[in-house]
């Protein structure tokens, strides 16, 4: 049998029960992702603009030039998707985690001092909205320290947390690690549970994101209504709520400011938040609480 670097096993039929604090059956969170600002284009030398996971999800202006209407489409979220979305969460007094680009906080000072005084989770989605799997290892370390160094003085405390536009390098971890001060990353797909990796000899949890139950699904064709969003979400949810009797998992929900901040999909945001307030058995929670939750009560053996 060859050998493989890949891990087709993880918890396999035995997971161990979380021990989600009250005993909950399922943990949610939610992310929102503040990437307007930081995305391709050709103001800041990319030679293109970014039209990815919005209205018009594939540019037709010619390379070099500047797309205005994506550019706008991106403002969107910036301008007015992020305070609908913290709007519905704050009136449901509901934890939220930022996957904050670091550029992106930089261009809208507003928005980061209402995430900074509402005290909001914070997870670094990188310096820019970039695919980190293109960088050269030194221009990706350059990238990690960047934003870093930008989040910390931006929203008044360093990231916790680590996350990367889709993918990550080969290199991702090694220099998260590296550069120190995270305590996990979401650069995974493969669990429902948190797990623990080891790089370089040394211990390094990961807590796994979700491009399943995420509004990216609007920008990629795949929801065309509130509906869509709620009733896919909602049957996640039931899932692992039923299944949480026996087998607790965790459960992440993705949104986009310029997706899902759209009033006409907003409304199933709204319909699902107000679904999952209903049960008392669940904890709603920030990514840092699973983290810390995670090494207190499984940690690295």
């Amino acid at each position: 049998m060859s050998s493989s670097p890949r891990d087709f096993i993880g918890y396999g039929a035995n997971p161990p029960n979380p021990k989600w604090p009250g005993g909950a059956r399922l943990a949610l969170n939610f992310v929102i992702n503040y990437e307007e600002g930081s995305e391709y284009n050709v103001h800041d030398g990319d030679g293109f603009s970014e039209a990815s996971l919005t209205d018009s999800p594939a540019s037709s202006v010619p390379r070099g030039d500047r797309d205005l209407g994506a550019e706008t489409m991106f403002e969107y979220g910036s301008r007015v998707g992020f305070w609908r979305l913290l709007r519905l969460f704050r009136e449901r007094e509901l934890p939220v985690t930022i996957f904050a680009c670091a550029l992106a906080l930089e261009r809208n000072p507003e928005a980061a001092k209402a995430i900074r005084e509402a005290g909001l989770d914070i997870c670094c989605h990188g310096w820019r909205w970039v695919e980190h799997y293109k960088l050269a290892e030194e221009e990706e370390r350059e990238h990690i320290y960047k934003a870093v160094a930008s989040l910390t003085k931006t929203l008044g405390s360093r990231p916790l947390g680590w996350y990367c536009r889709s993918a990550p390098s080969v290199n991702t971890r090694r220099l998260l690690v590296e550069e120190g001060g995270f305590l996990y990353d979401s650069d995974a797909y493969n669990d429902e549970l948190p797990y623990w990796d080891t790089v370089e000899g040394k211990p390094h949890l990961v807590v796994p994101y979700s491009l399943t139950t995420n509004d990216s699904k609007f920008g990629r064709g795949w929801f065309s209504t509130a509906d869509d969003f709620f009733q896919f979400n909602k049957d996640a949810f039931d899932m692992l709520y039923a299944e949480g009797a026996t087998h607790p998992k965790m459960m992440s929900v993705g949104l986009h400011m310029r997706l899902i901040g759209h009033p006409a999909r907003a409304m199933g945001l709204k319909r699902f938040l107000d679904h999952v307030r209903q049960f008392d058995d669940v904890w709603i929670c920030n990514r840092t609480d699973i983290a810390r939750h995670w090494m207190k009560v499984h940690p690295h053996d």
